[in-house]
Order: structure tokens, then sequence, then C-alpha cells
């Protein structure tokens, strides 16, 4: 999942050498992946309005269901 996270990212942003991905599991047993992109490539990965990173986390999620799994993605800058 965080190789998919991390790919996507690349994907979208100018500096992908600055595209980090962490993760850790909540106390209710969802994954979340901490997105971290350089400053200047927040605004890329957000999108207008937010559906850039809506539709990030919702390949994630789908990819998440197929795992049985739940999952959050945060954008950290």
């Amino acid at each position: 999942m965080k190789d998919l996270i991390e790919y996507l990212a690349r994907a979208l942003v100018d500096n992908p050498d600055a595209v980090s991905v962490e993760s850790y599991e909540d106390d209710d047993g969802t994954v979340v992946y901490e997105l971290h992109v350089a400053e200047d490539d927040v605004g890329k990965v957000i999108g207008r309005g937010g559906r850039t990173v809506n539709a990030l986390r919702s390949v994630v999620r789908a990819a998440a269901t197929h795992e049985g799994r739940r999952v959050l993605v945060d954008v950290i800058d």
C-alpha cells in the first residue's frame, strides 16, 4: 500500500525525491499513511477543492478493501 501511495504521489509532484510515506496503526486497527511532500508540491497533491487528494484516497481505500483493511491518507508538508 505504501508503494502505491508513493507511486501515485511521485507522478503528481515536481520534486519526486521529496516524497515519502510513513505509516502507523491506530487504536481501532486503522492504518494511517502520512504522505510527506515538498512544501511547493502540497497544492499539487491536494488539488483544486481537494479533488486530487480525494481521488488518491479513493484509490488507496479501494486497494485496502481488497486486502480487508481500513486506511486513511494524510498529506503532511
